[in-house]
C-alpha cells in the first residue's frame, strides 16, 4: 500500500517537519497510549529528543497505513508484516502481493458476515411478523405500554 493507497489523515500536508507525540495523536485522532503501543509492537520507531519522542514524516506515513490496516480490519501482526515487506522491498511487488491476498481474504469473511446478517434479520423479521400475528389473535396490543416509553 502506497500512500495514496494508504490514505491518510485530514488536517496537516505530509511535510518532513517533525511532529510530537501529541501532535500525531491529534492529527489521527488516537490516543497517546494507542501510539506507545504501535511503538512497543515495532510498527513505528520515533526518534528521541532527550526524553521526548520525535516523530520523522515517515513515522506519520506508517501511521497513516497503520490507522488505515485498522480500518479495513487487519490485525497488528498483519499491519507489521506489511510494513515490514515495504520496508524490504523498492518495488513493492511483494508487499502488493501481500495486501492483495489480506484484501481477498477481508473481502470474503465480510461477505459470510453480511450473508450471517442477513439471514439473521430475516429470521428476526419472521420471529416479528409471528409474535405481530399472535398477539392480533388475543386481541391485545403488539407493543407493550412501557416499552414505548422507552423506544
Amino acid at each position: 500500500m502506497r500512500m495514496e493507497i494508504g490514505g491518510g489523515a485530514t488536517g496537516r500536508g505530509a511535510d518532513d517537519r517533525c511532529r510530537s507525540i501529541g501532535e500525531l495523536a491529534e492529527e489521527f485522532g488516537l490516543t497517546h497510549r494507542t501510539i506507545r503501543h504501535y511503538e512497543e509492537e515495532g510498527l513505528l520507531a520515533p526518534g528521541r529528543d532527550g526524553q521526548a519522542r520525535v516523530y520523522a514524516h515517515r513515522d506519520r506515513a506508517r501511521l497513516a497505513l497503520i490507522c488505515r490496516g485498522k480500518r479495513l480490519g487487519f490485525s497488528l501482526a498483519e499491519i507489521k508484516d506489511f510494513l515490514t515487506l515495504y520496508d524490504a522491498d523498492d518495488a513493492q511487488v511483494e508487499q502488493m502481493r501481500y495486501a492483495q491476498a489480506l484484501a481477498r481474504g477481508r473481502i470474503q469473511a465480510l461477505e459470510r458476515q453480511l450473508q450471517d446478517v442477513q439471514q439473521t434479520l430475516l429470521e428476526l423479521r419472521t420471529l416479528d411478523t409471528q409474535i405481530s400475528e399472535h398477539l392480533s389473535r388475543q386481541g391485545t396490543t403488539e407493543t407493550h405500554p412501557m416499552e414505548e416509553k422507552h423506544s
